[in-house]
């Protein structure tokens, strides 16, 4: 809620809004998320306690929950899940090199590399990670104009990855001690899976290393996502998923029960943590809290795992009396292309591409 010069007010609840509107005392400010100004009102004239944020940063989905808290107590007034698209930003600039790389190797106008004069500054992220930062403190910036946001809770996560990787704790010289620690790749996958092809178990024939998941759809060189196959498997499965080559449900279970998950979730909540801590900590005054702090609050209030939820519980906090249940999912679409005319599969030009971005809008959801 907004007064007549359009500074933010306290929040108010539905209810209220509607008879504000009904009476001709307020506008529609914007529809999404749902803000009214009033016409008869300023700042000064007003009571405002202010509003707190929650942030649950996540590699995929990052939480934001709107609250008020009075003395201990939380009440949720506004939600807001960012899906965010630093796969999608990586795969293209992935795919931006290998075009730059065709054009210095093809008989074609020459271009210099231009990688060997830059530097990066201090603090750098990868396009795919900055995206994450950048669009969390973009979506805090715009819920202050909106709300009067006082303070920001973040959950900020240490992940263990080589604990998570080897499924038990650790201690001491154990950490120093990777998967092949006394042997070598191959010898380490001909002994796990008995010199036999893992995908038809076919023995005494040549073997390939092949990668369960992709590397052109995600996967990693890890050794849990390597197997032994034969060549002829090996060819069939190329880059498709496992899961449209290998058909018996058993076998596949089997087969992505060895390959663990990937870490690099992890690692790109972990890579991005501080620089969302710096970056909101400039705007407004920043808490962290810990993720199993989170988890404690969420467990004590018997409340489900969710994003947002997890964002209504970050920090110290006695209670939470009020929870939303309605949930503005909010999706990244980028700022279009400077390049006019895309390539396209065959490498030859495409229609132009439009002057502006596709919209963003999505409705809310209901959790």
């Amino acid at each position: 809620m907004l007064d007549k010069h359009g500074q933010p007010l306290q929040p108010c609840t539905p209810a209220r809004a509607r008879k504000l509107l009904k009476k001709g005392r307020a506008v529609v400010h914007r529809h999404t998320p749902f803000t009214i100004r009033l016409k008869d009102r300023t700042l000064a004239e007003s009571e405002v306690d202010g509003v707190e944020l929650g942030i649950d940063p996540g590699s995929k989905h990052t939480g934001i929950a709107t609250f008020t808290a009075q003395a201990g107590e939380r009440r949720g007034r506004y939600a807001v899940q960012l899906n965010h698209r630093g796969t999608v930003i990586r795969k293209r600039i992935g795919q931006r090199a290998a075009y730059r790389r065709r054009r210095r190797t093809s008989n074609l106008r020459y271009r210099a590399p231009r990688f060997n004069n830059r530097t990066r500054p201090r603090g750098w992220l990868a396009p795919s990670l900055q995206h994450r930062v950048a669009t969390t403190v973009s979506w805090v910036r715009r819920l202050s104009r909106w709300a009067p946001v006082r303070a920001v809770h973040v959950e900020r996560v240490a992940f263990d990855t080589h604990a998570i990787s080897t499924g038990r704790p650790l201690e001491g010289a154990e950490y120093q001690h990777g998967t092949l620690h006394g042997t070598e790749i191959r010898e380490y996958l001909l002994a796990k899976f008995g010199r036999t092809c893992a995908y038809y178990g076919i023995t005494g024939v040549p073997l390939n290393i092949d990668h369960v998941h992709p590397r052109s759809r995600g996967g990693s060189d890890r050794i849990s996502n390597l197997v032994t196959a034969c060549i002829p498997c090996n060819e069939t499965k190329s880059n498709r998923p496992v899961e449209e080559f290998v058909r018996d449900k058993t076998k596949l279970a089997k087969i992505l029960g060895q390959a663990k998950a990937p870490l690099r979730d992890a690692a790109a909540v972990q890579s991005t943590r501080w620089a969302l801590w710096r970056a909101l900590d400039q705007m407004l005054p920043t808490h962290v809290a810990s993720g199993g702090r989170t988890k404690w609050n969420r467990t004590r209030c018997r409340l489900p795992k969710s994003h947002t939820l997890d964002a209504l519980n970050v920090g110290k906090l006695e209670t939470v009396t009020e929870t939303i249940t309605t949930v503005l999912v909010a999706g990244c679409s980028g700022r279009g292309q400077h390049q006019r005319t895309a390539p396209t599969a065959t490498a030859s030009p495409a229609a132009p591409a439009p002057a502006s971005k596709p919209s963003t809008a999505t409705p809310p959801v209901t959790s």
